[in-house]
């Protein structure tokens, strides 16, 4: 069984990725209840959280069906960090996660998410306040290094759990690279097989089938997989990966009207959570996914994209479901 800290995760459990503006209540609601085992939210701003900012303390918001859940922040000042993390642990997840890998300007710029790979020591620095300043269980989501000449992550894997962490994730990628290109996880398996690395590793990366998720569990012996992208508009990729490792066979796709009733759920869920307005928006991003391959969708995404009436939308939805019925997803 795969443990962080105390948390039971299974044999070879299957990790929602934290992603800004995709991961929130309303997306892992759908992700849970089809198959992950746990979950991460958005990441958040420490310095948001330490000044009461409402989009960062909005982001601390739990539910009970989503258990086990990670809390993921970041930032690159010492005093922050540790504030942040008594402001999380009084929000009870079950885990708290630092972000040292989102390869985005705006964050890298000072100094957090991925731009702390360009300083190895800072990095251990701030993550050994943290581990000090909280009784929850601290993991760490990173990248191989902030580009091809300083892949450090071995270093920073044995490191990082020298001073506590409790778990660690790794996106097969540097910084340089962003999202592009092959992510390569042979550094990936070259950690879970050093003997020195007793927690748990989790691999990141370019998962997008079940097959895929079979043979890179095998290649390299990860303890567990994180999915982001490839779950976007897909939430039924956890289970899916499930029955194939169980099985060795495909689960049947959902049929478009299951796509059409979750994207419904997915809408409700939003709203809900956000209001209506900003809910309505916010959706938006995932109608693509959703709905990608299925031959003369345009015009059903550009109706979806631009209306704001609720109602019209769920009549969008609802003619989607009927003109595309005998048509295989």
């Amino acid at each position: 069984m795969i443990k962080i800290g105390s948390v039971n995760l299974g044999e070879f459990p299957l990790l929602l990725a934290p992603m800004e503006d995709v991961s929130d209540p309303p997306f892992r609601r759908l992700c849970k209840e089809r198959g992950c085992d746990m979950m991460y939210t958005e990441f958040i701003s420490v310095e948001g959280l330490i000044r009461d900012a409402t989009k960062s303390v909005q982001k601390l918001d739990i539910y009970d069906y989503e258990r086990p859940i990670g809390v993921q922040i970041f930032g690159a000042e010492l005093d922050s960090m540790r504030q942040a993390a008594e402001i999380v642990e009084a929000a009870g997840p079950e885990v708290l996660d630092i972000n040292f890998g989102c390869p985005v300007k705006k964050v890298v710029c000072k100094m957090a998410g991925a731009g702390i790979l360009q300083d190895i020591d800072k990095m251990v620095e701030l993550t050994d306040i943290i581990v000090k300043s909280t009784k929850l269980p601290v993991t760490v989501k990173t990248r191989l290094g902030w580009d091809e000449n300083s892949m450090r992550i071995e270093e920073v894997a044995e490191r990082l759990q020298d001073v506590g962490i409790k778990a660690l994730s790794i996106h097969g990628r540097t910084r340089k690279q962003m999202y592009k290109g092959e992510a390569d996880w042979s550094l990936i398996g070259k950690i879970k097989n050093n003997p020195r690395i007793m927690i748990p590793i989790f691999g990141n990366g370019d998962i997008d089938t079940p097959e895929k998720a079979v043979e890179y569990r095998n290649r390299y012996g990860v303890d567990g997989i994180m999915i982001g992208r490839a779950s976007i508009g897909n939430p039924w990729i956890f289970q899916e990966i499930k029955h194939f490792m169980r099985y060795g066979s495909h689960l049947e796709k959902p049929d478009i009207g299951e796509r059409v009733n979750v994207a419904k759920q997915h809408l409700q869920h939003s709203m809900e959570w956000k209001g209506e307005t900003l809910g309505v928006l916010e959706m938006r991003r995932h109608y693509t996914n959703y709905f990608r391959g299925l031959p003369g969708i345009k015009t059903f995404r550009a109706q979806l994209v631009t209306e704001s009436d609720p109602e019209k939308l769920m009549e969008i939805l609802d003619e989607i479901a009927s003109n595309f019925s005998e048509i295989a997803v």
